[in-house]
């Protein structure tokens, strides 16, 4: 049974890089082993309806603003300006937390806005030079400004944990609250947009293939936890992990000079059926990603949820947590707290929205799907979405005039 919650807890947010939920063993995953995050999943809940943009930049616009990123405007690579003292880390500094971020930024190139974080409300950040240099070994990282230049035989991850380890034990011991964000490198490929190619893995003729990325990924978040542990505070900790958008469907292996890049296709078994990454799509494969969360003593343990989340849910439910307010405007995003809690399912969301950079979009039920060119389907039972339901009849009639509605009072452009 879930208890109340304390004022102000601890948040750590770890957020995986192109990791569905197929990959993970807690929901279903069998080709790899993730034994760390399992385990939060086991003394916590998951929940099996959180969806994402099918791609990284639009599901960090989301969360960070609480906004679509429809109506943000906001261009690939970049941030809008109105919204920078509207983000999630804004919301929780008021009302008193110390904030960091370690891993990807991506949200604008560092080396032309090195103080970029900051204004986003990061107090302290360690991040890769996105399109500058490697994210795994030898990294090429931007640590409160700075770019750092002693990570030569370094491994990225390594870094970025030890980082927020660091931020974590100095706020726990001055008695303030924080809020952790480890927005992951793992388990994207590496760079290949660069003049020069990054270091192979040590001992390796290639770079780490996708299920060694998300094996360390996995380990990643074993030190995490085990640095909360160390620490004495789990108890008045939520930690959540989730993914940016689905799993990637390809990963650069090895650089062939002439002849480009070799990659592997990647997939994964799940419930002993194999699944196709779907990283980019609106498919399932490409939006339905995992959330998994773990609060000692305040989330039931070994729970499920059912309830509709989407990707502009964190700031509204991170305010809730933290009694802070919101941003002034409209927020599409609603606080999944009651579900968090086992709580009555009061004020959840009734649809899950996405869309991608072509004009694409949907909104969808636990069961069926309406995009924004009138197609409708089941896709509890038509996942990959061969066969349109034409004229539905009985709960899908209802659940479709549901979703008309809701597509129409979003204000999302219909497209033919």
């Amino acid at each position: 049974m879930a208890s109340a919650a304390p004022v102000k807890p601890n948040i750590v947010l770890i957020l995986a890089d192109d990791v569905g939920c197929e990959p993970i063993g807690a929901y279903g995953g069998e080709r790899w082993k993730t034994p760390n995050i399992d385990a939060l999943a086991r003394g916590g809940i998951r929940f099996d309806h959180c969806y994402s943009m099918p791609v990284c930049h639009p599901s960090r616009l989301a969360l960070l603003t609480g906004k679509y990123p429809f109506r943000l405007k906001s261009g690939w690579g970049s941030f809008p300006k109105t919204e920078e003292k509207n983000t999630i880390a804004q919301v929780l500094r008021r009302a008193g937390y110390a904030t960091a971020v370690a891993g990807k930024w991506q949200l604008v190139l560092m080396k032309t806005d090195k103080q970029h974080p900051d204004r986003l409300g990061f107090d302290e950040w360690s991040v890769f030079g996105w399109h500058e240099g490697a994210r795994y070994h030898d990294p090429m990282i931007y640590q409160n400004g700075k770019v750092r230049d002693e990570l030569k035989g370094r491994y990225g991850p390594d870094m970025y944990v030890d980082f927020l380890g660091e931020f974590m034990e100095k706020n726990s011991k001055a008695g303030k609250p924080f809020f952790a964000f480890y927005s992951m490198a793992l388990a994207h490929d590496v760079t290949d947009d660069l003049k020069w190619q990054v270091p192979y893995a040590p001992g390796k003729d290639r770079w780490m293939n996708y299920g060694e990325m998300v094996e360390s990924m996995d380990a990643m978040v074993g030190r995490l936890v085990n640095k909360l542990d160390a620490l004495n505070l789990r108890e008045n900790t939520l930690i959540l992990f989730s993914g940016d958008n689905g799993t990637a469907s390809k990963s650069k292996l090895r650089h062939r000079k002439g002849s480009g890049y070799e990659k592997e296709q990647v997939y994964s078994i799940q419930n002993g059926k194999r699944i196709p990454g779907g990283k980019g799509s609106l498919l399932d494969i490409g939006t339905h990603v995992p959330l998994i969360a773990n609060w000692q003593n305040t989330v039931a343990a070994g729970s499920q949820s059912q309830a509709l989340v989407d990707f502009s849910d964190w700031l509204p439910t991170f305010a809730d947590l933290a009694k802070a307010q919101l941003p002034s405007g409209q927020l599409d995003g609603k606080s999944f707290v009651p579900a968090l809690l086992g709580q009555a399912q009061k004020n959840l969301r009734n649809f899950s929205f996405a869309e991608s950079k072509n004009g694409k979009g949907w909104v969808r039920t636990r069961q069926h799907k309406l995009y924004n060119n009138g197609k409708f389907f089941d896709v509890k039972n038509d996942p990959m979405e061969k066969n349109p339901l034409a004229k539905p009849t009985g709960r899908a009639a209802s659940e479709h005039e549901l979703l008309h509605g809701s597509m129409k009072r979003l204000g999302f452009p219909q497209k033919k």
